[in-house]
């Protein structure tokens, strides 16, 4: 298996709700597993005849890295609002539309300040309560965990 049909495996499961994947087939195995911790990928291939001279070729593991800790070093002032899903986190509603919010805005409860698409379903992320626009941590068009902060608002 090419590292681009690995890499699109692995998006492809990072964007579902699956939490452990396993594949065999006679190209390798590949076990893909999932928590809220970290996500850990292993894919082997088969081992071909070598030469008596040669060593045999180890497997291959490739290991996702977890989600950045920065994001968790949140400063006590303010409030986190994480992702609900897993997705591509957009600050407007349509490319030539302006965007939900702006830092320093106050928006009321139930007010949308996102959109989070998961699985060609755009999921609008509404504020639970009154507060001001501190920090938007994500860019437009980036992916987003589940729990990852995409704001940092000060409570109103």
């Amino acid at each position: 298996m090419e590292l681009k049909d690995l890499k699109s495996l692995i998006k492809l499961v990072t964007d579902t709700d699956i939490t452990e994947f396993n594949m065999e087939s006679a190209v390798g195995k590949i076990h893909i597993k999932r928590g809220p911790d970290k996500e850990i990928v292993y894919a082997s291939a088969p081992v071909a005849a070598a030469p008596a001279a040669a060593p045999p070729a180890p497997a291959q593991t490739v290991v996702a890295q977890p989600p950045s800790a920065a994001a968790a070093e949140v400063n006590s002032k303010y409030e986190a609002i994480p992702s609900p899903i897993v997705g591509t986190f957009y600050r407007k509603p349509s490319p030539e539309a302006d965007v939900f919010c702006k830092i320093g805005d106050v928006v009321e409860a139930g007010q949308v300040l996102c959109l989070v698409e998961a699985m060609k379903m755009f999921n609008e992320i509404e504020v639970e309560f009154k507060c001001k626009i501190v920090e938007i941590v994500k860019d437009d068009a980036a992916p987003v965990e589940y729990g990852e902060t995409l704001f940092l608002v000060e409570r109103l």
